[in-house]
C-alpha cells in the first residue's frame, strides 16, 4: 500500500499544474499586426471555447487517472494497471496536441505537465511490469488445468462441451 501511494504524487502534480492559470495558451488578434497572448487553467473552458480542446481532455484525463490509482491502491489488478498506462499514454499525446498549432500555444507549464505524464508513465511501466508478467503466467496455469481437465474426463460430450464454453 505504501509503495502504491508513491504513484499517486506525480499525478497530483500535473493536477496542481494544470489547475494554474498558466497551461493553456490562447493567442487572440486584435488587429492584423497586433496579437495578444493569453494564458489559462487546463480547467478553464475558454480555450476549449476557441478549439484548442486539448487542454480540457488533458485535465478530465488526469482526474480519470487520479480515480484509476485511487481504485489500485485497494484492488490489485492488471486490468487496472493496463488501463492507468493506456490512459497516461492518451494524456501525454493529448497535452502534446498545442504543439500542433505552433509552439508559441506551448507553455513551460505545459511542458511540465507532459514532462510529469511521461515520468508517471515511465515509472508505471517498469515498476508494474513484474505484476502484469505474474498475472499472466496465474491465467495461462488455470487455461491448462482446465484443459487437462477437459481432456481427461471420461465423456467426449464434457470435453466439448467445456471448450465451447471456455471460449
Amino acid at each position: 500500500m505504501k509503495k502504491r501511494l508513491l504513484y499517486l504524487i506525480l499525478p497530483v502534480i500535473t493536477f496542481i499544474l494544470e489547475i494554474l492559470p498558466y497551461g493553456a495558451v490562447c493567442i487572440f488578434s486584435t488587429s492584423p499586426t497586433d496579437k495578444i497572448k493569453e494564458t489559462f487553467s487546463y480547467f478553464d473552458l475558454t480555450p476549449f471555447g476557441y478549439a484548442n480542446f486539448s487542454p480540457f481532455l488533458t485535465a478530465l484525463t488526469t482526474c480519470v487517472i487520479l480515480i484509476m490509482l485511487l481504485i489500485y491502491l485497494f484492488v490489485d489488478k492488471a486490468f487496472i494497471i493496463k488501463t492507468i498506462k493506456i490512459l497516461l499514454c492518451v494524456g501525454v499525446i493529448l497535452s502534446l496536441c498545442p504543439l500542433l498549432y505552433g509552439i508559441s500555444f506551448f507553455s513551460v507549464v505545459g511542458a511540465l505537465i507532459v514532462i510529469s505524464m511521461l515520468a508517471e508513465l515511465l515509472l508505471f511501466h517498469f515498476t508494474t511490469k513484474e505484476l502484469i508478467l505474474k498475472e499472466k503466467l496465474r491465467l495461462s496455469n488455470n487455461n491448462l488445468t482446465f484443459f487437462l481437465f477437459l481432456f481427461f474426463s471420461k465423456s467426449p460430450h464434457m470435453f466439448i462441451l467445456g471448450f465451447a464454453l471456455h471460449i
